[in-house]
């Protein structure tokens, strides 16, 4: 008898780990673990030097013209790397036209913003700093305040040596982009796809299946699951003005080509489960909601209860580990240092 049970043991030991196997094995189909190691970026190769000053750079809220906002405003990395509001809020408090997507994994996005109109988090880190709406400076007033503080000038040189000119609005993008691709998240969806069986639960695991089954992996795929690609919302069914507003027709900003009316790019799902309000209206706050309307707006199916929770469970699996940010001690002010302003800077 107890052989028997040994036996049993055994065998249902072997089935579990060669479901887990089968399950990995479709999944890496579509999905890749995060790096692990700081990811290179194009055009901008990444040093410590330039992490730091890109930390400082991040934190720094007077990269805007009021001395109020800063990269973190809307990136909070103690709140899953976005702000939990429905849209920003801005210079002057207005607020902005789209929910703040996370910083964290960021780098591993095709483009940036929900219309992928930045190509990299170079060309991210300037837009909000300029935009009226946000931060509303100009390049040539930041340069005037960074070079005000000497100690950003040391850094800078640092930073961008053998430069004639480090301090410039260009190398505070850089050096901001430099930072970021540190914010790497790695969760326990990572754990399973590297080899351990025992990383996701059972509803993880059946929330995983159904994810590609159902063909959510269609779009959310690859090692930030999803952050490439552009596709309509509502390819089956259109959301209603409420989630969808009529107003955003997403990417057809960029391109001015009408097959691009209210086609935004798939939204990287890691860390979702700690970065609502969903969407890019910021309409929903509720996981479950979200992965409802996705299933009948983007799939045309009506998911059970019982597959919605699963789904959410396998999303949950994708909530990461922060690496350690140590917050910095930003350069003291001087006489030259621009003073904050109300008005909307501009060129």
């Amino acid at each position: 008898m107890r052989l028997t049970l040994t036996v049993l043991i055994a065998t249902t030991a072997l089935a579990g780990a060669a479901q887990a196997d089968a399950l990995r094995d479709k999944a890496l189909g579509y999905f890749a673990p995060l790096p692990s190691t700081v990811p290179a970026v194009k055009d901008n190769r990444i040093t410590p030097e330039k992490i730091e000053l890109g930390k400082a750079l991040f934190f720094d809220p007077r990269l805007s013209a009021s001395g109020v906002f800063s990269c973190y405003s809307c990136h909070n990395l103690t709140t899953g790397g976005d702000d939990n509001l429905e849209t920003s809020i801005g210079h002057g408090w207005q607020k902005g036209p789209r929910n703040a997507p996370t910083v964290l994994n960021a780098v591993l996005n095709e483009a940036q913003f929900w219309d992928g109109r930045a190509d990299d988090l170079k060309a991210q880190a300037k837009g909000p700093v300029q935009a009226g709406v946000e931060m509303a400076n100009t390049p040539g007033q930041v340069e005037v305040t960074l070079k005000s503080l000497p100690q950003y000038v040391d850094w800078f040189a640092a930073a961008f040596p053998g430069e004639p000119e480090p301090t410039s609005f260009d190398n505070m993008a850089k050096a901001i982009e430099a930072f970021e691709a540190t914010l790497i998240t790695p969760a326990p969806f990572d754990a399973f796809l590297n080899g351990d069986d025992a990383a996701l639960t059972e509803d993880q695991r059946a929330g995983l299946d159904l994810f590609i089954d159902k063909g959510c992996s269609t779009c959310h795929s690859g090692v930030n699951v999803g952050g490439h690609g552009y596709y309509p919302f509502g390819l089956i069914e259109k959301p209603g003005a409420d989630i969808l507003p009529e107003g955003d027709k997403g990417r057809f900003a960029v391109t001015a080509t009408v097959d691009d009316e209210y086609v935004f790019r798939a939204a990287p799902l890691r860390n979702v489960a700690v970065t609502a309000p969903y969407f890019h209206s910021g309409k929903v706050w509720d996981l479950r909601t979200a992965v409802t309307i996705m299933a009948e707006s983007q799939l045309g199916e009506t998911m059970s209860d019982q597959e919605v929770g699963q789904v959410v469970a396998f999303l949950e699996s994708l909530t990461g580990t922060m690496p350690p940010v140590t917050l910095p001690v930003l350069p003291a002010e001087t006489a030259g240092t621009p003073r904050p302003t109300a008005e909307i800077r501009a060129e």
